[in-house]
């Protein structure tokens, strides 16, 4: 903020002119004021004791006093303990706010062509199974962060890795050839990763069927799992894909091409893309080649099974295998490949690895493995580690088929949001278009608020109950003070009020108007801590407290029927500022606002 810097120049001449000491910016601990004190920055003074040699009350009063005489943007302060509550000029505010008020982007960096770039993998979803509220989690974040990151000045490409291989694909393909009977999303009327993640769940049910009966047979669970027919013809079918069997390549790509299609009317209604996709079944060989090329090199070893492995206990870690006996790779040897293909494609100078916290080893590995390869990027790679959503009855499961899905969590929030809104009647007077866009924009605000208000780093219990009110620290309440707002913006148009670019700073304010103003001065180092936080949570709380703040201000004072011009253009210059912010601030979340509700 401007004025703090301002102020801190102030601080240093005077520790200058009282002392005789030189003091660096960063000594100078500037923070806003507590609510319960009077003034609207603080600062501690603890650091100049030793230069004052006199206690924190002397010390505070001599600096308060000298910036008081000094310093125009002062006009009052008082001191508790080691600490300086200042307060600033309504002048200095108006000033605050008209710079503000002629920036359409306030807030945004934009990227250069010297802007570092900064790649972010989000979704990474598997093709035996449609999207569940998990991969919500993680779209949200990934998308929330991407934004973030470009709003901090970087350039940024979003990216997607497709698990479209592996023993979980073989076994939707198996049940889908056993027991599909050629059915197809047309002839189900089913979307595409839905129908093939009933059959993922299906070989899971006909799987606990077959060991059932060999262990009736008197076989123990590992005895009955090493002769289940089932496993082996999975098995079989996966060696086959790797070999290139022609059927079995065709069935895949078949099924894949279903499921991929449904993703895409997921990610279209979530509101999230991708700059580039990637596919493990194109990445895998590369990895494979890497770690062979390790191999070589004494980097990694093959054991009497011809399995690949890598020694990490000189890494204060485990043994990790990297290619399975039967030559087929695990997950850690598509990492591998995909690292090394975005860094052959893109000059990264930063990796963001958006996947869930039971990963964190597995990442921790990856790093490693990456180094030891001779790769300049591994050891700068950043897992960014988020919780696991549960909701209130409990873990979801996809192979037994009690996930929350994606598609149908997105159309019950929507209809919940239908169904408040003709309640409280928000609706009325819509034309049925507009109705159903406003039930959308506020249903999926819902979800995406209360999944992204959260510290990412945390576990959480999602309820689809609680996201939705319209009071409280949600999605709706600030999407319905941002139609306050354009309300009476729009009301003051029919009136025939213009904005000036430029307010009177002779204009008188009240404490409310002054805070207000500061809170959307703040959302510069906000949107930069979300940055480095790594943490779209810290918007959401900014949001909260600012439409908050809004809601009070709105409440007490008059804006539209007060008759001093001055303040009453002020008003609606603070109003329409409050809700540029929320905006831009939402807009960070992959959140709508709506100018009507």
């Amino acid at each position: 903020m401007v004025i703090e810097q301002q102020i801190t120049g102030s601080i240093i001449a005077g520790i200058q002119s009282l002392y005789g000491a030189e003091v660096s910016a960063e000594q100078i601990q500037l923070q806003k004021t507590k609510k319960e004190f009077k003034g609207h920055l603080t600062l501690v003074v603890a650091p100049f004791l030793r230069i004052s040699k006199k206690s924190p009350d002397a010390t505070a009063r001599e600096i308060g006093d000298y910036l008081k005489e000094n310093e125009p943007a002062i006009i009052a302060y008082n001191v508790i303990n080691v600490f300086l509550n200042l307060t600033i000029s309504s002048s200095c505010w108006i000033n605050v706010l008209n710079d503000i008020h002629q920036q359409s982007e306030y807030g945004i960096k934009k990227a250069t062509e010297k802007s570092p770039l900064v790649m972010i993998e989000y979704s990474s979803p598997n093709t035996n199974k449609p999207l569940h509220l998990g991969h919500i989690r993680n779209n949200l974040l990934g998308y929330s962060l991407s934004e973030i990151m470009k709003a901090n000045g970087n350039k940024v490409v979003k990216t997607n890795i497709v698990n479209d291989r592996g023993i979980h694909i073989c076994k939707s393909m198996l049940a889908w050839e056993k027991w599909g009977n050629g059915e197809t999303p047309e002839s189900s009327g089913k979307k595409g990763d839905h129908l093939i993640g009933d059959y993922y769940v299906l070989f899971d049910k006909k799987y606990k069927e077959e060991l059932k009966e060999l262990e009736a047979k008197g076989l123990t669970k590992e005895e009955a799992e090493a002769q289940s027919v089932l496993m082996s013809e999975a098995r079989e079918m996966l060696r086959q894909w790797e070999a290139g069997d022609e059927s079995v390549r065709s069935l895949w790509s078949r099924m894949n091409g279903w499921v991929y299609a449904g993703f895409d009317e997921t990610y279209k209604r979530m509101g999230v893309d991708f700059d580039k996709i990637y596919y493990e079944s194109e990445t895998y060989l590369e990895g494979k080649n890497e770690v062979l090329r390790g191999v070589k090199e004494g980097v990694f070893y093959e054991r009497e099974d011809t399995s690949i492995w890598a020694d990490l206990k000189k890494d204060g870690l485990d043994e990790k295998l990297l290619l399975r006996a039967d030559g087929t790779s695990v997950y850690m040897t598509q990492d591998i490949g995909t690292a090394k293909l975005r860094f052959d494609d893109y000059p990264i100078d930063k990796m963001i690895y958006v996947v869930g916290n039971e990963q964190n080893y597995h990442f921790q590995v990856l790093s490693i493995l990456l180094d030891k390869l001779g790769f300049a990027f591994g050891k700068g790679l950043v897992h960014f580690s988020y919780g696991m959503v549960e909701l209130p009855e409990g873990k979801m499961k996809s192979r037994e088929g009690t996930v929350v899905d994606a598609d149908e969590l997105m159309e019950e929030m929507i209809q919940t949001a239908r169904e408040i809104s003709q309640e409280l009647g928000k609706l009325d007077e819509m034309t049925p278009e507009e109705s159903e866009d406003i039930a959308r924009i506020v249903g999926l605000g819902s979800l995406k608020y209360f999944i992204l208000k959260v510290d990412p780093r945390k576990n959480m219990t999602f309820n689809p109950k609680e996201s939705i009110d319209f009071n409280g620290n949600t999605g709706p309440f600030i999407q319905y003070t941002y139609a306050r707002i354009c309300s009476v913006l729009r009301k003051a148009t029919a009136q025939g009020i213009l904005l000036p670019d430029v307010l009177p700073l002779s204009t008188p304010l009240s404490e409310k108007e002054e805070t207000l103003v500061q809170l959307i001065a703040t959302f510069v180092p906000i949107v930069e801590e979300a940055g480095t936080a790594y943490s779209p949570a810290l918007i959401c709380n900014y949001i909260y407290d600012l439409v908050k703040e809004y809601n009070q201000f709105y409440h007490d004072y008059s804006i539209l029927r007060e008759e001093n011009m001055d303040i009453k253009t002020f008003r609606l210059v603070l109003s329409a500022n409050v809700a540029k912010v929320v905006k831009s601030a939402m807009s960070l979340l992959g959140i709508e606002v709506p100018e009507r509700m």
